[in-house]
């Protein structure tokens, strides 16, 4: 998840050796310092918003109960532009009585926009719905008729429909290159309000997008719609504000823990990454529920960025290797070989997550050390063997990078604490499957990494840093930077179809809350990624992204 991506040539003398040379990666400090984080203070609070909410809430439920003057497109194009809003927490109840009196209803042949909605929206929803139900669509030759093309809303659709396809769907792919083809064609011809959702789509689909980032978007497309309503519109930004202010909460307090634990302003060679972990766990689950969830993930997301330096910026070999050994014996007395810095460091991993265990047992009775205290020594090693790269100047296969890259992105620690700081009853069963690494889990994985190498890796070329996946596919078929580039994202393309096809088949049957934020974690590094390091570098974009979601509400209009 925050695999580090700066690595320069100037160096620095070591805190515990004045005379050991050590690189230093010249991190920028946090735009968003302790104070700032402090200062956050939400207007959305008190009974005045709490009263106005569930007025509003109820105005948008009644809706529901007029499905005989909606349609049934019509009650679809409802739950979708509440999904899209961001309020689909809301309204789980209500959404779920419908959907299932949809997937129950004879399979009628609608147009290509109806069709393909109620595609989405069912799949999306965990329900059996098979491509087939694109046949009629087709003409003679098997090809999607030509009249279909003049109709932008449903090239849309069909278009957003067809990125949930699973392995072999040969019908949605064919549905996906055709719309891609048409939509680009048809750009500048078509109203402006859709054009922006046309260019939205081809920039990223929405099922690869965050939920929280989404909704602030298409809050501003929603209220130009012709037959929008407006309770919606004004209860979609009224929540959003209430929820963000949590959000600016759990961030102060988080900034508290980070502050008192003092690594950030003990060494200056560890990120201060405080703000973009939070992006993450808002990306992973943005309710206002999961508080407790977003605190546990931040911290955890901070300590992966602060053993990430160690290996990837600070410590010698010799040191790394015993940093390594100690996490492998998981016990205070093993701190006695390291230098005073890794002591430290060190501790603040022993300590937090021994003290996350102890809430995790009691929610769950459940003792999570063995399997917390596996991921993170797994994570070690796969530091410890890319330092060792990086030292002997290994050039990887892609293939050998991989192996052990889908550790070293963190996320395998990151999703094992998910599984136990989410409000879900645990399952024994359930429990020794996530601990083996499913199929569903190891896509996610896969597409985090892949993400990851696609927006830092250019800069780690300039600097000269051990192979990523896109270099050590240049490396290893002689191909261009561009054609190694386009082989990654083909990758994230592949693997997203088999992470559908296991979120499809849920095997194991593991919980809804578990398996969508598996599936959350994946699109939260495609929009971390988008357009570089999100994580470690505070450009423009990520500023954007920060202030949008977590510092500036939605202007809102208040009746009185």
């Amino acid at each position: 998840m925050i695999s580090s991506t700066i690595k320069c040539l100037e160096t620095t003398h070591s805190i515990d050796d004045p005379t050991t040379i050590r690189r230093s990666a010249n991190y920028q400090r946090s735009i968003w310092d302790f104070d700032f984080v402090q200062s956050l203070k939400s207007d959305y609070k008190g009974e005045t918003y709490k009263s106005k909410t569930k007025k509003l809430e109820e105005e948008v439920r009644h809706r529901f109960d007029d499905d005989g003057a909606m349609g049934q497109l019509g009650l679809l194009e409802l739950i979708d532009d509440i999904e899209r809003v961001g309020l689909g927490y809301l309204f789980e109840e209500e959404i779920k009585k419908t959907l299932d009196t949809i997937v129950c209803m004879e399979d009628i042949k609608e147009g290509l926009h109806a069709t393909a909605l109620r595609f989405r929206l069912l799949r999306q929803h965990g329900y059996e719905v098979n491509q087939d139900t694109f046949n009629h669509l087709k003409d003679e030759m098997d090809n999607y008729m030509a009249g279909y093309l003049a109709d932008v809303n449903g090239i849309l659709s069909l278009y957003e429909a067809s990125h949930l396809a699973a392995e072999g769907e040969s019908i949605l792919e064919e549905a996906k290159h055709f719309t891609r083809t048409a939509l680009k064609g048809m750009k500048g011809n078509i109203d402006p309000n859709l054009a922006k959702q046309v260019n939205h789509a081809l920039e990223l689909p929405l099922h690869k997008r965050i939920t929280k980032l989404e909704a602030r978007w298409y809050m501003d497309i929603y209220q130009r719609k012709e037959k929008s309503i407006p309770a919606l519109n004004q209860l979609a930004k009224l929540d959003f504000n209430i929820v963000q202010g949590i959000h600016q909460e759990d961030a102060a307090d988080l900034s508290r823990w980070w502050k008192n634990l003092g690594l950030g302003d003990q060494f200056e060679f560890i990120r201060d990454s405080l703000i973009p972990c939070v992006l993450w766990t808002i990306g992973l689950n943005p309710e206002p529920q999961f508080s407790n969830f977003r605190k546990e993930l931040t911290k955890v997301g901070m300590l992966i960025t602060m053993i990430d330096d160690v290996y990837d910026v600070y410590g010698t070999l010799e040191e790394l290797e015993l940093f390594t050994d100690a996490v492998e014996r998981w016990d205070v007395k093993a701190i006695g070989q390291l230098p005073d810095y890794m002591k430290t460091c060190f501790l603040a991993l022993f300590n937090n997550v021994n003290e996350m265990a102890y809430f995790h047992l009691k929610e769950h009775g459940i003792d999570s050390i063995p399997f917390l205290k596996k991921a993170w020594i797994d994570l070690c090693k796969s530091y410890l063997v890319e330092a060792k790269w990086y030292y002997n100047g290994h050039k990887t296969t892609l293939q050998e990078y991989l192996n052990n890259a889908v550790i070293s992105i963190g996320c395998n620690v990151i999703l094992i604490h998910c599984f136990f700081a989410l409000r879900q009853t645990i399952r024994e069963e359930a429990l020794d499957c996530v601990s083996q690494n499913l199929n569903i889990s190891c896509c996610s994985l896969m597409i985090v990494r892949l993400a990851n190498d696609l927006g830092t890796s250019k800069a780690e070329l300039e600097r000269g840093d051990a192979l990523k996946s896109i270099q050590s596919y240049m490396y290893e078929t002689g191909a261009s930077e561009d054609m190694a580039r386009e082989h990654i994202s083909h990758m994230i393309d592949e693997t997203w179809k088999k992470m559908n096809t296991d979120v499809i088949k849920n095997e194991f049957l593991l919980s809804q809350p578990f398996i969508k934020t598996t599936v959350n974690l994946a699109r939260t590094s495609l929009c971390i990624y988008q357009y570089g390091d999100g994580h470690g570098v505070f450009d423009d974009e990520s500023k954007n992204r920060a202030e949008s979601l977590l510092f500036e509400p939605i202007p809102l209009l208040m009746d009185a």
